[in-house]
């Protein structure tokens, strides 16, 4: 349920680009502007959920019999399939294809389902799509080109190789402290040392500047500790959830509260930032995260849970409704419409949520059909 309603908000607001003035505290603020908006707030809770997912699907694997180094391989598998899409998906983003764009976003998105589509056990032709999906990405990579003459590069990972870095560190870090697990806080607090000695203060400077803690996080591909921070987050939370055996309203929201008392806290030296990745924004963003999975699991305590079941796909079958929207953007490639005047305002976001109710019925329809991603 976390996962989807993370999923759901993040199809939504990434709609936002396609309407016109809409209100300001739903949508990403300015580097400098300190605040969040609903928009930052989606994607640091992703990681949180992602994180919060570690613990069990590592123990589910061991309880299966598979090894440590079983284990660990998977772990690098599923990471190399997120640095893969996200690099696809970064490159037709961030710069114009020369050619036919649309074409070659259609491609990449029928490669990723060929590729990491989930087969029936007993489905023959599947290795022979998969070994297709992989020489058409090959194939689109070596051929891409932008009308400067640019390659096809890493760029910055783009969001799903973020969270594929994201989950390297946190599942190997998980794998290696799994019965030393007082060594997962540890790291957390060190992540915020890191962050809080690397990102510009309010007043521009930086607190330490570049040290080895920082050169190392960088080299993990953590960037500021800002993505690790939220990640190890999550998974504190699903270990500390074990710890208690039941989740009480009392203990989620005071945790809450500290959470949100050291964001205050930190953010007397340094502002709100998504695009900076400051700690008040992490430890705001995982108040907020603590909070809303208390009450989600207070809601399932008392049985009140029928309202998720039309956001379901988004939980279950979260990766394809986060490629789904790219469909859409072929086709608005395709008949390049303008944007009437009078799709503003309220107006706008209502038609951002009709939008994402239709993302959701593609994935529903996908996933009955057999199609459904998974890394």
């Amino acid at each position: 349920m976390f996962r989807g309603l993370t999923m759901v908000l993040m199809v939504f607001v990434n709609d936002f680009w396609t309407v016109i003035d809409v209100p300001h505290w739903l949508e990403h603020f300015a580097t400098w502007e300190d605040g969040m908006g609903l928009s930052d707030i989606v994607y640091p809770m992703f990681l949180f959920a992602v994180g919060m997912s570690i613990p069990y699907a590592i123990d589910r694997r061991y309880e299966k019999g598979f090894s440590a180094e079983s284990t660990l391989g998977h772990i690098f598998s599923r990471t190399f399939a997120l640095l893969v899409m996200g690099t696809f998906i970064c490159n037709q983003e961030s710069r114009e294809i020369a050619g036919c764009r649309w074409l070659w976003m259609l491609l990449m998105l029928v490669g990723f389902f060929l590729v990491w589509n989930q087969y029936k056990a007993d489905f023959r032709p599947a290795r022979w799509l998969k070994a297709a999906g992989m020489v058409l990405l090959a194939v689109l990579a070596i051929t891409y080109r932008t009308p400067d003459g640019d390659y096809f590069e890493a760029l910055w990972w783009g969001i799903l190789g973020q969270i594929g870095w994201a989950y390297l560190f946190c599942a190997v870090a998980y794998l290696v402290c799994r019965n030393r697990q007082w060594v997962l806080p540890l790291l957390w607090i060190l992540l915020c040392l890191v962050n809080l000695s690397v990102v510009p203060m309010r007043d521009g400077d930086v607190l330490v500047g570049h040290n080895f803690l920082a050169d190392l996080s960088d080299a993990l591909h953590l960037g500021s500790g800002h993505i690790g921070i939220m990640a190890l987050g999550g998974m504190m939370l699903t270990l500390a959830e074990r710890r208690v055996k039941t989740v009480k309203v009392g203990v989620g929201l005071a945790a809450a509260a500290v959470l949100a008392v050291l964001g205050l806290a930190a953010h007397q030296g340094w502002i709100v930032s998504k695009n900076l990745g400051t700690l008040p924004w992490c430890l705001y963003v995982s108040a907020i995260g603590v909070a809303l999975y208390t009450l989600l699991r207070v809601l399932e305590r008392k049985g009140w849970t029928g309202w998720f079941k039309p956001l379901q796909p988004a939980g279950t079958a979260t990766l394809t409704v986060y490629m789904i929207p790219y469909l859409f953007i072929v086709g608005w490639i395709l008949l390049e419409p303008s944007i009437p005047a009078w799709l503003c305002g309220w107006v706008g976001v209502g038609k951002s949520a009709l939008y994402t109710v239709a993302v959701l019925c593609v994935a529903w329809i996908l996933t009955k059909s057999g199609i459904k991603l998974k890394v």
